[in-house]
């Protein structure tokens, strides 16, 4: 015994001072003896007279599992002698032949100990009660008068019994369920009554020497009301003790606490609407009103208002499924009595459940839906809801300079902040559908009491009454917003005209730039508004603000609201662009970019909307050109001087260089963003030609830094801007480029360049052959250079930085492929330089066809395959484009990929993407006998059939097939022959 209270000491300890192997050799011994057969008298020997914790956790734990896993197998005697010790020890007396000198009672352990007992006695009542033990609770009950012990143990096993078996809290199976089923009807017939008078006469004894104990049994007991006989509780003896309990101020908030629990469990018990109204009538819960207004902050406010919330919504419960006019006006009174104080208790009282409160008041407010108009009561009800939904998001100042710089724990708050509001702006957009001029009105006020207030919380305030604003603005029709006047235009009439003394703090900025953009509609049809909307964003409010974040955001917002408005600014163009300068010069400083970046906002969202603003149609040809000059000029200049000053060497900072450099390009592709390709290649060439000038100076960056990955990058991206923006008129400027951005390329470098050439062949077809014709060969051999012959590794050698960078640059290649052979441009593949890489090609398309994982990718290679049969073998007779594909097609493509990669069991026919590629396979058959003719089906039926003993009448049946015009009906014959000869698993070929 003594050996093995050291092995559990060894091996439940966490100092680290004892040595592995030791720890190691303890846990292997206690585990040998947990096999032994008499593990069970080994374990309540060791509790009957071993002090310490962890040997008593060990034990009791032990016999759970033992109980658990092993109670078929156990013995008749086993089983009694578990049952019989488990009892006495729950109910604190000494085992059978124990001296009681030095018997160790184990309910005098800690919490931990005692719970784990009761998990014990629970599962032994799982297999037990009521067929073989059942008398188990009926036994206990009398031992309840041995006191506090026994009766803290009993609530215990109760609530053990509630979590490991009852509850439904907890996913069930179907078995537990029923033995859940098995085990409440019995203690209804047998026991509950007795439990219930017992629990009634423990709190009546001890309610005032001994309050944690009656709070302990209240709870148990709370657990149990839902399933139980209602009148049980419901009666002249249990409900006046309850509110007795709670109404009494000189006991302690737990036990008074408990009390409201067991009536919210009264209150919240399922049962039919015309007698749960009763119920809820005979309890008068008006008698516990008051007790939130005494001290809101307390554990009994917080338990009170959980009670009145529930109350509450179990009313409206009733009034929903009540037949009745007569009943559905008493829960409605009753309703109307209680809400004052739900409104009361949602304001101030520390709530569990927010989002049960939500949910009863948006079942609330649906009440209101199909009434018009709304009554005096019903519009206060609106406005108390409002006001709980104010309060409720409201941030705490605490957290205010946290999350004006937005440190961690101002980030924290404001993540938590954002998850916890999204019910409550559910309720406010409900609310705002019932009684839009209502709510118009109270965000009205609210913003105008935070304007005028002085106190602490004004920065809260206003912000909150911003965010009511906003949300509001999703529950508007269109129709609505574009009506342009009424309590909605004035609302938006405050906002815009409203100068908040808060305005510096960061929150208050940005909800007030996102609500001025959000009612954007508003300024579309009413022209008064235009200057109030482009002084909020270019001034210290928007674009001039101070925090860098602001500016950043309101730079983006800025750019949407030109997109809206367009053609309504051409008048302020002069104006914005005054206003702009100094923002303009200073994105491309590195002080601006020393700060911390805002995500994907890095303020080039302002060269974006400038570039909409000048690129319209509707600004005058001279006026443009004198714009765009004027921003596009000063930009290059600014380049070419890094560039000249990037050749001196030792030159100082060159890493600032690069960094202003990048911002000047990311300032230019935006900028070029407005403009059409339409208006710089036709009506306008003149804004053309300053683009291709800038063009011409931005490729110069490439010659003087080859090697830098995130200048290329940029230019990269600027290059597909003035794709789209110049069109065809790029062309002379392509060869350079492309060799440029081939030269000195890392894996990561040609994905972009690949996708850049996808961009040219999707937007220009055949005209770039000839661009492609010269640098496909440079292409193939860097990529066929790069990439490796072998699969790539599975397993945690594959989530390498290189494995990853490869893997992309081998899925852009098969696009890169595929756009080739899908644009008319496969005979850019024969031309004499590129026949070179047409083995390696065809091998990559053939064994990705056939077995790549991505079923995706396995289809876009089978499509190359049917586009290039179409293009090179022309005919069934006459010279091959290509000597020797029609053989390689129907010896290689037309075995393995369209016969052999379908066998294999890994082929699933029931994943759609996998019927894709199926679709695709058949259709690779049809345009190989279209092509070859009965070359093709020949060596199809004759030779690649056999080998999977292939029935003669079904390849007969396939020929039949394949030569009719019903490609659905191929299809499906050639699944179902697949799924045959799988069935078969004979022949040559494994089948996996």
């Amino acid at each position: 015994m003594e050996d093995l209270e050291k092995a559990i000491l060894i091996s439940f300890d966490e100092s680290g001072s004892v040595e592995s192997a030791l720890k190691l050799q303890a846990v292997g011994f206690i585990d040998n003896i947990k096999e032994s057969p008499l593990i069970c008298s080994i374990c309540v020997e060791s509790l009957c007279f071993s002090k310490l914790v962890q040997v008593q956790f060990w034990c009791l734990q032990c016999l759970h599992d033992v109980i658990r896993v092993r109670y078929s197998s156990m013995s008749l005697d086993e089983k009694g002698f578990v049952r019989k010790s488990v009892f006495s020890m729950a109910c604190f007396e000494r085992l059978e032949g124990v001296d009681d000198k030095n018997f160790v009672r184990v309910l005098e352990g800690p919490p931990f100990i005692k719970n784990k007992l009761a998990q014990v006695l629970v599962t032994l009542i799982y297999f037990e009660y009521p067929l073989i033990w059942s008398s188990v609770f009926v036994d206990y009950i009398p031992h309840l008068g041995k006191g506090a012990p026994v009766i803290d143990m009993f609530c215990r096993i109760l609530n053990a019994l509630d979590d490991e078996l009852i509850s439904l809290d907890y996913p069930r199976t179907q078995d537990e369920f029923a033995v859940a089923t098995r085990v409440k009807d019995a203690m209804r017939q047998q026991c509950v009554a007795q439990i219930v008078r017992a629990c009634y006469g423990i709190v009546s004894m001890y309610r005032n020497s001994d309050p944690d104990l009656c709070s302990s049994v209240l709870d148990s007991m709370r657990r149990y009301i839902s399933w139980i006989d209602i009148g049980l509780i419901v009666n002249d003896v249990f409900i006046p003790l309850l509110f007795e309990l709670i109404l009494v101020n000189g006991l302690p908030e737990q036990l008074r606490g408990a009390a409201a629990g067991c009536v919210l469990a009264v209150v919240s018990k399922r049962m039919d609407p015309q007698a749960k109204l009763s119920l809820l009538q005979s309890l008068e819960i008006s008698r516990v009103f008051g007790l939130v207004a005494e001290d809101s902050d307390s554990e009994l406010a917080s338990k009170i208002a959980t009670l009145l919330t529930g109350y509450a919504t179990e009313l409206l419960e009733c009034s929903k499924k009540l037949n009745s006019e007569d009943l559905k006006q008493t829960s409605m009174e009753l309703l109307d009595e209680v809400l004052p104080s739900v409104f009361f208790v949602t304001q101030n009282c520390e709530i569990g459940n927010a989002f049960s409160i939500v949910q009863f008041l948006l079942g609330f407010v649906a009440t209101m839906k199909c009434l018009s108009p709304l009554t005096e009561k019903q519009l206060l009800h609106v406005g108390q809801i409002l006001e709980v939904i104010c309060t409720q998001i409201c941030y705490d100042p605490i957290y205010r300079d946290n999350l004006d710089v937005l440190d961690k724990i101002g980030r924290e708050e404001e993540d938590r902040m954002v998850e916890f509001r999204k019910d409550f702006f559910v309720l406010l957009r409900s609310v705002g559908r019932v009684a839009p001029d209502v709510t118009q009105m109270f965000i009205r006020n609210s913003l105008a009491n935070a304007v005028a207030s002085s106190s602490d919380r004004n920065v809260e305030e206003v912000e909150a009454a911003l965010s009511l604003f906003y949300a509001f603005g999703e529950s508007i029709s269109d129709e609505a917003m574009k009506i342009g006047n009424g309590p909605l235009g004035q609302l938006v009439m405050m906002l815009l005209s409203t100068t908040f003394a808060c305005h510096s703090n960061r929150l208050v900025a940005l909800v007030y730039l996102e609500t001025v953009t959000r009612y954007m509609k508003f300024v579309q049809v009413t022209d008064q508004f235009l200057h109030l909307v482009l002084s909020a964003f270019l001034d210290k409010r928007g674009i001039h603000h101070p925090n860098i974040n602001v500016s950043r955001r309101a730079s983006y917002l800025f750019m949407r609201v030109v997109k809206s408005l367009k053609a309504k600014l051409v008048p302020f163009i002069e104006n914005i662009l005054q206003n702009l300068q100094d923002a303009v010069g200073q994105f491309t400083t590195m002080s601006c970019m020393s700060k911390e970046h805002s995500g994907s906002e890095d303020g080039s969202h302002i060269f974006e909307a400038i570039g909409i603003l000048i690129g319209m149609e509707d600004v005058p040809p001279e006026k443009q050109s004198e714009y765009l000059s004027s921003l596009l000029t000063p930009l290059c200049q600014q380049v070419e001087v890094l560039l000249i000053s990037a050749k001196v060497q030792n030159a100082e900072d060159p890493v600032a260089k690069i960094v202003n450099i990048q911002q000047i390009i990311m300032a230019i592709n935006a900028l070029s963003k407005g403009f059409s390709e339409r208006l710089v290649t036709a009506s306008r060439p003149a804004i053309g030609l300053m683009f291709k000038q800038t063009l011409d100076v931005l490729l110069q960056i490439l010659v003087a830094f080859p090697k830098i990955e995130p200048l290329r990058t940029k230019v990269t991206s600027f290059i597909h801007r003035m794709v789209e923006t110049l069109g065809a008129s790029v062309f002379p400027y392509l060869p350079k480029v492309l060799e440029q951005l081939l030269a000195e390329s890392e894996p990561r470098e040609l994905v972009g360049f690949l996708v850049l050439i996808n961009q040219l062949i999707c937007k220009f077809n055949t005209l770039v052959r000839d661009i492609l014709e010269e640098i496909y060969p440079a292409v193939a051999g860097r990529i066929f250079n790069i990439l490796p012959r072998d699969p790539f590794p599975s397993g945690p050698e594959s989530s390498t930085e290189e494995i990853r960078e490869l893997q992309e640059l081998q899925r852009t290649l098969y696009t890169f492929l595929h756009v080739i052979a899908t644009h008319d441009l496969s005979s850019v593949f024969l031309s004499p330089r590129s026949r070179a890489y047409l083995e390696a090609t065809m091998e990559l398309l053939l064994n990705t066809a056939c077995g790549h994982k991505d079923i995706l990718v396995r289809k876009a290679c089978v499509q190359i395959f049917i586009r290039l049969i179409k293009d090179w073998c022309t005919s069934s007779y006459g010279e091959e484009l290509l000597p020797g594909f029609q053989a390689y097609i129907i010896q290689a493509f037309a075995t393995k990929c369209c016969f052999y990669s379908v066998l294999d069991r890994s082929f699933e026919f029931r994943d759609a993407n996998t019927l894709v590629l199926f679709g695709e396979i058949v259709l690779a058959q049809k345009v190989m006998y279209e092509k070859f003719g009965n070359e093709f089906l020949v060596h199809f039926v004759s030779k690649d059939f056999p080998a999977a003993h292939c029935p003669q009448d079904l390849a007969e049946e396939y020929c039949r097939k394949l030569q009719g015009a019903d490609i659905k009906a191929f299809k499906s014959f050639y699944q179902s022959l697949i799924e045959s000869l799988r069935r078969q698993q004979n022949g040559s070929l494994v089948f996996r």
